[in-house]
């Protein structure tokens, strides 16, 4: 059941929940979209529209952050739990339900992928990939790469090219890729790499990912700005309504 977030619509699952949708999804005839909004990545859609329209069609999406659920409860229109993109991807890379699944890695750096691909394999021996690409193109390579995927139809199709380039790239697609299952996933294939740490389990249990990101990556600030906007305008909405 999807739940109305100031605007963005919601899917109120736990990461379980979530995981057997994906796997779901991976059975359909046509290409499934997994959307993985942050209270980052809200903001920005409240001031997008195209955006915030493209996320609201999704097929399955996730509150992908603290700030999310936070929101959610401030409305009085709480969401169970938090459900991290990075985690779901990772589940469904681990799982044994999607062991005969194979998946294709699109972002990040250059040689980023083949390493994201590597080291996973190294947890999971059974993972079937059936290609990677990074996510530094030009726009006319776009044909090129959407003929290799359907090439070599993969069931699940990772979009790691960040917010809301990655949305947009796979609303203006999905209809001409062979694909099950499509999901964009941010720095996910950088974090698989181990190219960017994921924060220690102290910040990630009090909700406080966003904290440790801020203080590796200061040049973030102006970005992280987003949340309490984000926050602050579930106040608002709070007291309109009351």
């Amino acid at each position: 059941m999807k739940k109305d977030i100031l605007g963005l619509n919601i899917d109120d699952v736990t990461m379980e929940e979530a995981l057997q949708i994906a796997l779901s999804f991976t059975e359909s005839d046509s290409a499934k979209t997994v959307y993985t909004p942050n209270a980052e990545i809200a903001m920005a859609a409240l001031r997008d529209s195209e955006f915030l329209e493209i996320l609201n069609r999704g097929d399955l999406v996730i509150p992908d952050g603290a700030g999310v659920v936070l929101a959610s409860k401030i409305i009085n229109n709480p969401l169970k739990q938090k459900v991290a993109g990075f985690d779901l991807a990772s589940a469904m890379l681990k799982n044994p339900e999607f062991y005969d699944k194979t998946f294709f890695f699109f972002g990040a750096k250059p040689g980023v992928a083949e390493k994201a691909v590597e080291k996973t394999k190294a947890v999971n021996p059974h993972l079937k990939v059936a290609g990677v690409q990074h996510g530094y193109f030009k726009e006319e390579e776009t044909q090129e790469i959407i003929d290799r995927i359907n090439l070599l139809k993969p069931d699940v199709l990772f979009v790691g090219l960040g917010a809301p380039r990655q949305e947009k790239w796979i609303h203006a697609h999905k209809d001409r890729l062979k694909v099950k299952l499509i999901m964009g996933v941010g720095g996910t294939i950088d974090g698989l790499a181990g190219e960017v740490k994921r924060a220690p389990a102290f910040f990630i249990d009090h909700h406080l990912e966003w904290l440790y990101r801020l203080i590796k990556q200061p040049k973030r600030f102006k970005r992280m700005l987003n949340i309490p906007s984000f926050l602050w305008e579930a106040v608002k909405y709070r007291g309109k309504t009351r």
